[in-house]
Parts: structure tokens; C-alpha cells; sequence
């Protein structure tokens, strides 16, 4: 029986990679009371959860 305990060449591998597009900075809400309740100061990072699946049927 094979030892599967990550004793593997893993270091030939890399450790991650990724990718970050560019954000630019717009501004942050003026209404803090409205930015808690979005949950970020951040209105282009106000994505609401709509409760709905995100793959097309």
C-alpha cells in the first residue's frame, strides 16, 4: 500500500498563482450608517446576496 503522506517532489511545484485585476479607488460612502449595512466603505464592493444560484439553467 502507497504512503500518501505528502512526501511527494512538491517542490518542483509552484506554491500558488494568481491572478488580481486592477481596482481603482472611486471613493467610499459618504453615509457611514449606509456602509454598515452594506458591510464595506467600498460601493463598488457592495454586491448584495440576491439568494440565487450563479450558474445559468
Amino acid at each position: 500500500m502507497k504512503d500518501y503522506m505528502y512526501r511527494e517532489n512538491f517542490d518542483k511545484f509552484p506554491l500558488a498563482m494568481a491572478y488580481v485585476p486592477w481596482q481603482h479607488f472611486n471613493g467610499i460612502y459618504d453615509n457611514l450608517d449606509e456602509a454598515l449595512e452594506a458591510g464595506t466603505v467600498f460601493p463598488e464592493l457592495d454586491k448584495p446576496f440576491t439568494g440565487r444560484r450563479c450558474c445559468k439553467k
